[in-house]
């Protein structure tokens, strides 16, 4: 998925690799953007600790992201 991202949105980042987008997990909805890191050759989503403690999210959990860009 990255790679399509990569490929058809480049244009869209901004400085590093940044790539405005809306993420979900569970109930909480934010603003915030993902970032292309090339020695994974993939973009990270950085969770925020408001979010993690909002949904529970620690170590070893699965969780399911939506993101719109």
């Amino acid at each position: 998925m990255a790679n399509e991202i990569r490929e058809n949105l480049k244009f869209l980042e901004e400085g590093w690799g940044r790539l405005k987008v809306t993420a979900k997990i569970g109930n909480s909805e934010w603003k915030t953007a993902i970032w292309f890191d090339t020695k994974q050759n993939t973009y990270l989503l950085p969770l925020k600790a408001e979010i993690r403690k909002k949904e529970n999210i620690g170590m070893e959990k699965e969780v399911e992201v939506s993101i719109w860009i």
